[in-house]
């Protein structure tokens, strides 16, 4: 069982950048792929980003790509999203995601990101 916390989330001006955490439970968090995944009012939840057990592989939606960085540190258990040139578009619940198998896939509650015009 992981069970992840997510923070940072706010209300931001355009162009601004906030910094996303989550931070899980448990001493395998190193064998979970991370990702970070929103969910805007009315639309379904789409993938953001995700990074893999080591740190070193990484990909993200075109939407965020050169704006959005993932990053993850293993002695925390920590895994972050870097966000910056934030659009009113990237408004949405951000939720963190653990994922190591079918059986083996955790959400956080999410945390909201609000960036005004």
């Amino acid at each position: 069982q992981v069970q992840l916390v997510e923070s940072g989330g706010g209300l931001v001006q355009a162009g601004g950048s906030l910094r996303l955490s989550c931070t899980a439970s448990g001493r395998t968090f190193s064998r979970y792929a991370m990702a970070w995944f929103r969910q805007a009012p009315g639309k379904a939840r789409e993938f953001v980003a995700a990074i893999d057990w080591s740190g070193f592989s990484t990909h993200y939606a075109e939407s965020v790509k050169g704006r959005f960085t993932i990053s993850r540190d293993n002695a925390k258990n920590t895994v972050n999203l870097r966000m910056n040139s934030l659009k009113p578009e990237d408004t949405a619940v951000y939720y963190c995601n653990a994922h190591r198998s079918i059986v083996s896939d955790y959400w956080g509650q999410g945390t909201q990101v609000t960036v005004s015009t």
